[in-house]
């Protein structure tokens, strides 16, 4: 079943919960998130980021029309979302295919021009009936050929999210949920990462949207509660998921021994991930 990010987004704040939201580099990943969240009976987020083209991993006319029909035909609410688009081209794009929300991430440009681009996003948007997403604040480690090893900058909160001035650009812009920069990064953690949970609260005071956490990958469970509570409601999620994947790979090639072929070692990382998204979906959703 296809759905907006804002309809998701409303009820896991009805449900004090978090909606996981997967990327998708591929049709196993894409296989491997929607069974999870069919056989836990919960919604998810599929999303393809602009990056994903940039790095050669696959393309979005390749893999967004299949994101959006496997949704369609989900037993649960799913919606398609392109995820840190920086070329307004991207999301035309996306939206053209059906792609029920977009996120314009202008958090690299001055306010005023992230503010502009943003506008243009969400009125785009609105002619599709979509939602729109935004950042404020910065977080490292988003080019995924850089994101294996990516230094933890959680105690760098010159770079966080300033309420207030989120608060002015979710009025400026109207956006449906905005990503904010307070402790987590993109990729893999060399150290645990330090949030700043009284940020997510005020934030949560002050803005007026939903809250998205990007860099949902290696935070334990103790902390996830910790920030759902605090107001987080989307998270993203993928880096860790696609290690599982990887891992069961490797494991199976032994087992395989000469006869090592591409859809057994697909196989396994399916599998693999399907079980690692189903226990993410769990914690984020407090579905034990």
């Amino acid at each position: 079943m296809l759905v907006t990010t804002k309809d998701l987004l409303e009820r896991a704040e009805a449900k004090n919960q978090a909606v996981g939201y997967f990327n998708i580099t591929g049709l196993e990943t894409l296989q491997a998130v929607i069974s999870a969240a069919e056989k836990l009976k919960e919604p998810i987020g599929v999303q393809f980021a602009q990056v994903h083209e940039e790095v050669g991993m696959i393309d979005l006319d390749v893999i967004g029309p299949i994101m959006v029909e496997m949704a369609e035909k989900a037993s649960v609410p799913i919606a398609v979302h392109l995820d840190h688009g920086v070329d307004l081209s991207i999301l035309k794009k996306a939206l053209d295919m059906g792609f029920t929300s977009i996120m314009y991430d202008g958090s690299d440009l001055p306010f005023d021009e992230n503010v502009a681009n943003t506008k243009i996003a969400v009125h785009m948007a609105e002619e599709y009936g979509a939602s729109v997403e935004a950042e404020i604040g910065m977080m490292s480690g988003l080019t995924l050929d850089e994101s294996k090893t990516v230094n933890d900058r959680g105690m760098d909160r010159s770079m966080f999210t300033d309420p207030q001035l989120a608060k002015k650009f979710v009025e400026l812009t109207g956006v449906d949920c905005l990503a904010c920069a307070f402790g987590t990064v993109h990729g893999m953690y060399h150290s645990a990462p330090n949030l700043d949970f009284e940020l997510v609260k005020e934030l949560k005071e002050t803005i007026g949207v939903p809250i998205v956490m990007h860099g949902g990958s290696g935070v334990s469970a103790e902390d996830y509660q910790k920030v759902i509570e605090a107001g987080v409601r989307k998270v993203n999620y993928y880096t860790y998921m696609a290690i599982a994947g990887g891992e069961a790979a490797k494991a199976a090639i032994p087992e395989l021994g000469d006869n090592v072929q591409f859809h057994d070692l697909a196989t396994a990382a399916r599998a693999a991930m399907e079980e690692h998204a189903s226990e993410a979906i769990r914690i984020m959703q407090h579905n034990d």
